[in-house]
């Protein structure tokens, strides 16, 4: 290419060059202008929003302000509401006191003044009964013939003989008290000695009964025409009764010793199989033979069972014989030996000797083993026979008082005289035919029945208590231990019978009511 070329070109180029760059320079001067309007644009809306925003979180914050304040100004207006109420109860409530106080001051203003007058009044009326005392003094003088110094010792006189009654009253109601403890000390001892005595009981009856190996022993008891029945009834003094009971034979009679002999002798005869007149007087000999030694081996027993020692072998004997004796249905040696058990046993409690008192006990009944062969009471006869066999003083007076003919000289005559009553009145000991018993119910019952404001009575414990029902309308809670006191003497005073009766008078009233 030509140079010319090149500098044309290269002119138009430094022509062209400003040219190019104002034109670049001033097109850019314009997109930047452009630019900064849309800018300027954003950045008006961005305050716009701000602005706008600011003024709504300012009216929520405004709001939000007052809504509190408010609701504090409504908390505070409402308390200082109740504690004007509060204020004004209190107000109200001293008002009141006030009030009351001020009326409780005109009361006592107006009390003390009608005290004040009252007293002027007392004063002139002690004035006045003073003067009139003086004068009924001196008037009492002038009648009496006394001066008041005399009259005072009169006085104290009555008063010391008062006194001196009231001292006797009191020594009766400590007399009394000292026995109701003695009566409770002796109950105790009873009752102590009761429990600790064990013995055995038996009831006897008054026939005996024979078994037989077979029905044909029967017709060898009776007999060709009836001799061996005739003559075993003739030896022993016992009946023998043979009717259709199966393989056995009665034997009856009122002396169980007769009886005893009559027994064994037929039981021998028995085993034997000889019955005939000769060898039934053998076996009746051999039979009474044997109940003697058998009664002086249970006089010996006894005797050692209760440790009384040295009794004469009469004695031992007849004590023996005793256990053949029943006294309403009670064997009358085991009754000896419970009442010399209970004598010692008490003795022991008293402080008395309880040998001798066993002693006393266990000969205590001694002449019921043969009160039946020799005239008088078993207790004459007991008191006899221990003075022929010389026993003490104490055990006569004992055998002698003990059913209260005579009066005990003895704390162990009494001893014993309780225990047999004891012994004889435990439920059960003795037996009572069936009217007896029926008949002295039904006159307990009517005994109580007979008092007034009594609405039923019964009769149990075999007769040894009696309850009483009583109506409350009539009969008060006081009038209960009367009415108990008065029914007792009427039972003591119509009825006999051995031991107590426990009279239990029981008031109740009731309120019944039903639920709908």
């Amino acid at each position: 290419m030509p140079v010319f070329v090149w500098i044309i070109i290269i002119v138009v180029l430094i022509i062209a060059l400003p040219i190019t760059w104002k034109s670049a320079i001033a097109s850019k001067t314009r997109m930047d202008e452009q630019k900064i309007g849309t800018a300027e644009e954003k950045a008006r809306s961005i305050i716009d929003d701000a602005i706008k925003t600011a003024e709504t979180k300012k009216r929520e914050s405004l709001l939000e302000v007052k809504e509190q304040s408010l609701a504090a100004k409504n908390d505070v207006d409402k308390e200082i509401k109740d504690r004007r109420a509060e204020i004004s109860k209190q107000e109200r409530r001293i008002q009141s006191k006030e009030d009351a106080l001020d009326r409780k001051t005109d009361a006592m203003e107006k009390r003390e003044a009608d005290y004040a007058a009252k007293e002027t009044e007392l004063k002139k009326k002690q004035q006045s009964v003073d003067e009139q005392l003086e004068m009924a003094v001196h008037e009492l003088e002038r009648i009496s013939g006394m001066t008041s110094e005399e009259a005072k010792d009169f006085l104290l006189k009555k008063v010391q003989d008062d006194v001196k009654v009231d001292v006797a009253k009191l020594y009766r109601e400590l007399v009394e008290q000292a026995k109701d403890e003695a009566d409770k000390k002796a109950r105790e001892i009873v009752v102590n000695s009761i429990q600790r005595c064990a013995v055995d009981h038996v009831s006897e009856t008054t026939i005996s009964v024979v078994q037989l190996p077979n029905d044909e022993m029967k017709g060898r008891i009776i007999g060709r025409e009836g001799r061996n029945i005739r003559t075993i009834e003739t030896m022993t003094g016992v009946d023998l009764i043979i009717d259709d009971t199966p393989e056995a034979v009665v034997l009856s009679g009122f002396d169980p010793i007769r009886r005893e002999v009559a027994r064994i002798a037929l039981e021998k005869l028995i085993v034997d199989g000889r019955i005939h007149p000769a060898r039934i007087e053998e076996m009746v000999e051999k039979a009474k033979k044997e109940v003697d030694n058998q009664m002086r081996e249970d006089g010996e027993a006894a005797a050692f069972e209760v440790g009384v020692h040295n009794l004469h072998p009469e004695l031992i004997k007849l004590l023996g014989r005793m256990r053949f004796r029943s006294s309403y249905g009670q064997n009358a040696l085991k009754h000896s030996i419970e009442v010399a058990e209970l004598s010692g046993l008490m003795a022991g409690e008293c402080g008395c000797d309880i040998r001798l008192a066993k002693r006393a006990g266990l000969l205590h009944d001694i002449g019921k083993s043969i009160d039946h062969e020799v005239e008088g009471s078993h207790i004459q006869i007991g008191a006899d026979l221990c003075r022929k066999y010389k026993e003490s003083e104490t055990v006569i007076n004992s055998v002698e008082s003990h059913h209260g003919d005579v009066e005990p000289t003895s704390l162990i005559a009494c001893l014993v005289q309780a225990a047999d009553a004891i012994s004889a009145a435990r439920p059960g000991a003795r037996r009572e035919t069936l009217d007896t018993y029926t008949n002295r119910l039904k006159q307990l019952e009517d005994i109580t029945n007979s008092f007034k404001g009594v609405e039923k009575s019964f009769a149990i414990q075999a007769g040894r208590e009696v309850r009483i029902m009583v109506v409350p309308e009539q009969v008060s809670d006081s009038e209960m231990v009367l009415l108990a006191r008065d029914i007792s003497k009427q039972i003591e005073a119509q009825l006999e019978y051995p031991g107590q009766i426990k009279v239990s008078v029981i008031r109740e009233s009731r309120a019944v009511d039903y639920a709908k």
